[in-house]
């Protein structure tokens, strides 16, 4: 119950913050964001249909899509949170914060990103095209998510400059850009999360380093040494693995080279981690 309370507030501060980025910021320049969003606005600019009714028609196809490659919850949890985006927009009196077009497209795309981040978080999305990206990077082995959602956004904003001008087709990129940092910003926080694995024959060493000296948790798995220079060896050792904020890796770096300067360390980025000792242990 509490995680189903925690999920319906972030969905909620969610709408309300991406809701203020379009209503409080972009709308009164003619600016638009990326993927559904940005089609909406555009439409909503050129034939004068209101905005919030677009958000819900064009998500639709993209909320049928979720529902058959992720499931019914996500399908009906991100209905809900579209449609009240779309009634946030038609009824909530957001104030026109700024005529400044450059301060509008950074903070307009602040609000934007933060609020779909948080939605995310809470188990929603406030715009379908992360979905249909998904369902194309599926069936191509060529296109990544990412791939997608730039070539989407890319044809976007070249209509965009066609119909209301470079000018506002580059102010809209920039807003594209800052909700884009802020999405990742709230997906992955500051603290942002990296996965490390070390191999070492002075792994006893390290491990004591990582736990006493970082006050970081370690997960020790049982290997062997395998191929090498020197052929095949069956020499047991421990492998060792343990996660870190990126502020926390050169520290964790520096131990083991001062440990063992021929370990072998792979690195590799994590979204998110949760329980275990991702918290820094507090020292007494």
């Amino acid at each position: 119950m509490s995680r189903r309370i925690k999920n319906t507030g972030l969905v909620l501060v969610g709408i309300l913050s991406a809701g203020f980025g379009l209503k409080g910021f972009l709308l009164s320049s003619h600016f638009i964001d990326g993927g559904v969003t940005g089609v909406s606005m555009l439409l909503s600019s050129t034939l004068g249909i209101p905005l919030s009714w677009l958000l819900i028609i064009i998500n639709i196809p993209f909320l049928l899509l979720g529902y058959r490659q992720i499931g019914v919850a996500f399908a009906i949890k991100s209905a809900i949170a579209i449609a009240g985006l779309a009634l946030c927009l038609a009824v909530v009196p957001y104030p026109d914060v700024t005529p400044d077009f450059f301060l509008t497209s950074v903070f307009g795309g602040v609000f934007i990103g933060a609020g779909i981040g948080l939605a995310m978080r809470g188990g929603a999305v406030l715009d379908g095209t992360e979905v249909a990206a998904l369902l194309i990077s599926k069936r191509s082995s060529l296109l990544k998510v990412s791939d997608v959602i730039l070539l989407l956004n890319i044809v976007i904003f070249g209509i965009a400059a066609f119909i209301l001008g470079v000018q506002v087709a580059l102010y809209s990129i920039l807003t594209y850009v800052s909700a884009s940092k802020a999405l990742d910003f709230v997906l992955n926080g500051i603290e942002q999360y990296t996965g490390v694995t070390i191999i070492s024959a002075q792994s006893e060493a390290i491990r004591q380093a990582v736990t006493t000296n970082l006050g970081r948790g370690v997960t020790i798995y049982q290997g062997k040494r395998g191929f090498g220079n020197r052929g095949s060896t069956d020499l047991e050792m421990d492998i060792l693995f343990t996660v870190v904020t990126r502020l926390e890796l050169p520290a964790l770096r520096a131990e083991i080279r001062r440990l063992d300067p021929q370990a072998f360390v792979v690195q590799h980025h994590i979204d998110d981690a949760e329980g275990g000792m991702v918290k820094k242990r507090p020292f007494h």
